[in-house]
């Protein structure tokens, strides 16, 4: 999938190394507004070149929402490794900007990947802090399911956030159909 419009003023398409500047800028300012939904911290990544997130864009399937050329939101995908595991995939770094939010572009988002994922793998598999509300119900509404819960799974200035873990199997999503 190349490109998909929302509505005449955006789009979404995948990232490619020429977007790692404005990438990194969305990056940062996820990880500076919705710190414990991300797995990374902005000290770390604030360090890093343009030229290690156009790396990282190359080596994964990140879509980015554009309004008006701005880009506003992104979600990635990536096939795991080895061939014991090759047949799920993961999906990451969902963001959309607040203004933006409420907008059914989180969904436009997910379903374009999951049209992507769809093609490669056979589970997608995904993290979500288990306060995250909004995001849960996203996912639960397009047919991923909670299969765990790790406690404590990530701490950030002193407070600790669980983590739900979920899945979409597309052998599954097919048969209730």
């Amino acid at each position: 999938m190349e490109s998909r419009s929302m509505s005449p003023a955006a789009t979404i398409r995948r990232l490619r190394a020429d977007d790692a500047a404005c990438f990194k800028a969305l990056r940062l300012e996820a990880l500076t507004i919705s710190p414990e939904s991300m797995g990374s911290t902005f000290e770390l990544e604030n360090g890093l070149g343009v030229e290690w997130f156009a790396r990282r864009l190359e080596d994964t399937h990140t879509l980015g929402a554009f309004r008006d050329g701005e880009l506003v939101g992104t979600l990635g995908f990536v096939v795991q490794q080895g061939p014991k595991h090759a047949h799920k995939g993961r999906l990451f770094g969902m963001y959309v900007k607040p203004a933006f939010r409420r907008s059914g572009l989180a969904r436009l988002l997910a379903n374009a990947i999951l049209d992507v994922a769809r093609e490669q793998v056979e589970i997608v598999q995904l993290i979500v802090v288990q306060d995250n509300v909004p995001a849960r119900r996203l996912y639960e509404s397009i047919g991923f399911v909670e299969f765990g819960l790790e406690l404590k799974a990530a701490k950030d200035g002193g407070r600790y956030y669980d983590e739900a873990h979920m899945a979409l199997d597309f052998s599954r999503a097919a048969d209730s159909t």
